[in-house]
């Protein structure tokens, strides 16, 4: 279920647009959702929606209107995805994840771009986020002075987007894009002179000296005409560059003089259609030039880090953000985000905060992780570091070295002075960030030995570590706090399907949804694998999977999709086992229920229960099977039926 404001109010389910009904009614749902998860004032719902003196029987056709909303989120299944709209007393609160709301994605991915620091990454993130708006904000609200300046403000913050897009354009060197982003804003705003101003100067660097002269004398005409005033700072310091750069011979000097004789003029040219004979010449100016490429002017030295310790002058690039992008649909968990808030904020003096998150294969602790460091990347702004280590995939885990290096070239070291081995360049990160407040996440941790090299020594800098294993060396030699995550519950794994289907079609078959999460052992990974299913197949219901699933024989391989899915992330669990263990693995797998102790795990094995001990202990520290108590374990269906495929077929486990 989307809400959206950025555009015609609309609520956008699985199986297409709700009705909210009239103007009244939708400015409702509107104000609800710009204070999402508020309460709102019955008299400031009535103020709102009425420009003039309110009818005497405003306070009912308010709450019939609430009333019918109420009723209309209900039949699209609002339940399922958590939204519930509540009255308390003479106020009313739409509780929901405010994710669902499209203005809130548009200000995370707005707030996630850097377009100075890190323009790679803001191109695709503000592209997003502009890419949500589909029209004027607030169509089909009342005409009001609220919702007028609600409307203003959202617009204002897309006029944001659009100059910091342009800008992260510029800073790649991208000039003929950053003019055509700002164009038509340009165009529809005529006198926000900073817009203006550096479309000039886009222009300017793509050899359009006359386009960026006939912008400025146009808003200058009409700062004069509308404003009676002249132009700012700004816009006349974009022009004074424009024709210092001229009369030194750069660009097309000759037409920019030209342009600059000019007092009015026609309509600026659209960027977007390259002028006849136009050789798109980049200005030669370095000084532009600097400014149009990063890569071109020097770095300044990071005065922390010693010169010998970089091999001379150390150059600091700009913080890096290397987070992947946010999880999708990403529901729950709010006791495990709290719990990594909770190890930051706990931190002794002098030690950096270091959480692991653990679990089995498919229970989300990517997810978890890079969703926590999307939501507090602003209290790290030295930048946000990550790397798979890729200890449970195909092939060999990441090699300290090898992550150290991405991690010192991020932080701007220039390659000839990065150390090759893992233990001076670790003591050369642990140097650079040591005054830093840095968030590193180290995703897929094979061990403890692997991480250590990893982590960062300054007191403001904080890791999370995810792992299948426990990591207990790190929690006894560096205070590691473990955040383990567990399988969904029926309530969470249902509300994940209808996330990914459509609330509809899951509360169409509630027995199955919830058979479903069972029969995927609430691992979020099996679940979306099973909406992968269903998705590409419409017409089932959730049933026909469900009765597909039951079959145990085809389960594992119902659950993938491509190269994701449970019998994929295993294998990769296995592979890491002794053969020894693999095969205790497999003999546990034998029992019917899943529960067992020592005695009979020993029995399954044909061994004594102080030979099985070390590697139940070891397969627990893989989340391979569970201690749910002091000798008492479990193992999952889904790990069962894993190995007992993976002792009839292949015979063997890895070493």
């Amino acid at each position: 279920m989307d809400f959206s404001l950025l555009g015609p109010i609309s609520v956008a389910t699985g199986s297409g647009e709700l009705a909210l009904g009239p103007a009244k009614r939708r400015s409702v749902l509107a104000l609800l959702l710009l204070q999402p998860n508020t309460t709102v004032p019955l008299e400031q719902l009535i103020d709102s929606l009425w420009e003039d003196e309110p009818p005497e029987h405003a306070r009912t056709v308010v709450q019939g209107h609430v009333s019918r909303l109420r009723a209309t989120l209900a039949g699209g299944g609002a339940e399922a995805y958590g939204i519930e709209l509540a009255t308390h007393g003479s106020a009313y609160l739409l509780r929901l994840p405010e994710e669902l709301i499209d203005a809130h994605r548009f200000g995370e991915l707005v707030a996630l771009a850097r377009p100075e620091s890190a323009p790679g990454d803001a191109v695709p993130l503000l592209r997003e986020a502009l890419g949500l708006w589909r029209g004027p904000a607030l169509t089909g609200t009342v005409t009001s002075p609220p919702f007028a300046a609600a409307a203003h403000a959202l617009e204002e913050q897309r006029l944001t987007a659009t100059e910091a897009l342009a800008r992260a354009h510029s800073a790649l060197g991208q000039h003929e894009q950053a003019a055509a982003v700002l164009y038509t804003a340009a165009v529809n705003n005529p006198l926000r002179e900073g817009m203006v101003a550096d479309l000039m100067q886009a222009l300017f660097r793509t050899g359009r000296q006359s386009d960026a002269m006939e912008w400025f004398h146009r808003t200058r005409r009409l700062l004069d005409e509308e404003l009676g005033v002249g132009p700012g700072a700004r816009l006349k310091r974009a022009y004074e560059e424009i024709l210092r750069a001229e009369g030194a011979g750069d660009g097309k000097s000759e037409d920019g003089r030209a342009a600059a004789r000019t007092a009015g003029g026609a309509a600026p040219v659209d960027p977007r259609v390259p002028a006849q004979g136009d050789p798109r010449a980049p200005a030669q100016d370095p000084r532009v030039r600097a400014q149009a490429d990063p890569r071109t002017a020097a770095a300044p030295a990071d005065p922390r880090v010693p010169a010998q310790a970089a091999g001379g002058p150390a150059a600091r690039s700009s913080a890096p953000r290397l987070l992947p992008r946010p999880p999708a649909r990403f529901l729950g968990r709010e006791q495990q985000l709290a719990a990594l808030s909770a190890v930051v904020r706990s931190a002794v003096p002098g030690e950096s905060p270091l959480a692991v998150v653990t679990g089995p294969a498919g229970v989300g602790k990517t997810a978890c992780a890079v969703q926590w460091a999307h939501g507090h990347a602003e209290a790290f702004p030295d930048g946000q570091l990550f790397a798979d280590l890729r200890g449970f995939n195909e092939g060999a885990p990441a090699e300290p070295a090898e992550v150290l290096r991405d991690f010192l070239l991020a932080l701007g070291t220039p390659p000839d002075r990065i150390p090759t081995s893992a233990q001076s360049a670790s003591a050369l990160f642990r140097s650079l960030v040591a005054g830093r407040r840095l968030l590193v996440v180290l995703d897929n941790a094979q061990s403890s030995a692997q991480v250590r090299p990893l982590l960062p020594g300054g007191e403001h800098c904080a890791t999370v570590v995810t792992s299948r294993s426990r990591l207990d060396g790190l929690v006894a030699t560096d205070v590691a706090r473990p955040v383990p995550l567990q399988a969904l519950g029926a309530a969470e794994g249902t509300a994940l399907l209808g996330a990914m289907l459509g609330a509809e079609r899951v509360a169409d078959d509630p027995d199955a949804a919830r058979e479903l999460v069972e029969l995927c052992d609430g691992l979020p990974l099996a679940l979306r694998a099973a909406a992968a299913q269903l998705t590409a197949r419409p017409r089932w219901r959730l049933a026909r999977l469900a009765a597909a699933l039951r079959d145990e024989r085809r389960r594992l391989a119902l659950l993938s999709a491509e190269d994701t899915g449970v019998a994929a992330a295993l294998r990769m669990s296995v592979a890491r086992l002794s053969a020894d263990d693999a095969r205790l693995l497999r003999a546990l797998a034998a029992n019917a229920d899943g529960h067992l102790n020592a005695s009979v795990a020993a029995s399954l094995a044909g061994s004594a229960p102080e030979d099985i001990q070390d590697g139940l202990d070891r397969l627990a520290e893989m989340h391979l099977v569970d201690e749910e108590a002091t000798d008492v374990y479990t193992i999952s269906t889904l790990t069962q039926l894993f190995a007992r495929d993976e002792g009839s077929g292949s015979g063997g486990g890895g070493g």
